[in-house]
């Protein structure tokens, strides 16, 4: 039986021109590197892309690619090596310590193993008001109230699971938890790191349905980090491809997905398993494994799978080049024509 979700991109933001709308996460030319020995690995290699408030950005690419190492960066949880990052107009790579966690309230992230990411020896009630406690943003019946009305919002009674502790709940469960943790503080962005990726598929849907809920009612702006491509589509307004530390491709979802202009993005689409068995099968696979971070290949990071890949591509890096309104892609010889 093929589950459906009961969002579509359609209905999580009106349709409105990007110059209209606010920029609230900016991220320009975002570089992580990690050494080891005597060798730098560059996980994250000059990113930009702008958030705007309200919106849904996925992130998709292959496992080792560089995105959940962006999510983290964003935190600060990983320390760029530089760029920029500014969040509703503020710049974040240059603060520290208080400064920086009371910005950071703004921003929040939900992990990928939700029952990890929770202390197993701490009560659920007290593990939502952590945040609460540690901001001393609210005391007694107060600090009780707004526990209640979060596990409320997110589907765990509290009258009969705020005591129990965070081992004795599902995987499911568990991450219903971590978003009410999450919204604590109030924050205008959540982080949502492959946050599906461990539970059922009847299990995803409904925590994609609430999240979706939950990002109407608080006005939330979401970057949603994922493989999997359908879920991805389904809830966002606009997807972005990565390819070994760099983006190759981003723009409104419908017609990413309708339209593909990197050959790396058709092969991730044509890759996606088919719920319908009579669906006809793709013979054109992506061979070979990514190049190691360590070593990239020179000019287009995709030359090397890519099976139009010329002279050119290994000379010259490609660069964002303008296809339809909100629609870029970084390739010699994209699949569709440029706007010129």
């Amino acid at each position: 039986m093929k589950l459906e979700l009961t969002v579509t991109a359609t209905e999580i933001t009106p349709a409105v021109e990007e110059n209209e709308r606010k920029v609230l996460l900016s991220v320009e030319n975002l570089k992580v590197e990690f050494r080891r020995g005597g060798h730098v690995v560059s996980a994250v290699a000059g990113v930009s892309f702008d958030i705007y408030e309200g919106e849904t950005l996925g992130l998709v690419g292959e496992s080792g690619c560089g995105k959940s190492t962006t999510g983290r960066a964003l935190m600060r949880i990983e320390k760029p090596t530089s760029g920029s990052v500014q969040l509703d107009g503020v710049e974040m790579t240059k603060m520290k310590g208080r400064q920086l966690r009371l910005t950071r309230r703004k921003l929040q992230m939900i992990f990928q193993d939700p029952v990890s990411s929770l202390n197993p020896r701490r009560r659920v009630r007290d593990i939502v008001a952590e945040p609460i406690d540690c901001w001393r943003a609210a005391k007694g019946k107060e600090r009780d109230d707004i526990v209640f009305e979060l596990l409320t919002k997110v589907g765990i009674d509290p009258r009969v699971y705020g005591n129990r502790y965070a081992r004795q709940f599902s995987g499911g469960q568990c991450q219903r938890i971590s978003i009410a943790r999450a919204l604590a503080m109030k924050p205008k962005m959540l982080i949502c790191d492959e946050m599906v990726s461990a539970l059922d598929v009847s299990i995803q849907a409904q925590i994609l349905n609430l999240l979706e809920d939950l990002k109407k009612e608080y006005g939330l702006t979401l970057l949603f980090i994922a493989h999997d491509l359908a879920v991805v589509k389904n809830v966002s307004d606009r997807v972005a491809v990565m390819y070994l530390g760099r983006f190759c491709e981003i723009g409104p979802s419908d017609t990413l997905y309708a339209q593909p202009a990197h050959p790396y993005t058709k092969f991730l689409l044509e890759a996606a398993l088919d719920a319908d068995p009579d669906s006809p099968r793709h013979d054109e696979v992506l061979g070979g494994e990514p190049p190691s971070p360590l070593n990239p290949p020179s000019g287009c990071r995709f030359r090397t799978r890519c099976p139009q890949a010329t002279d050119l591509c290994a000379s010259e890096e490609p660069q964002m080049q303008t296809l339809s309104e909100g629609h870029q892609v970084a390739c010699h010889f994209p699949l569709i024509p440029v706007r010129r």
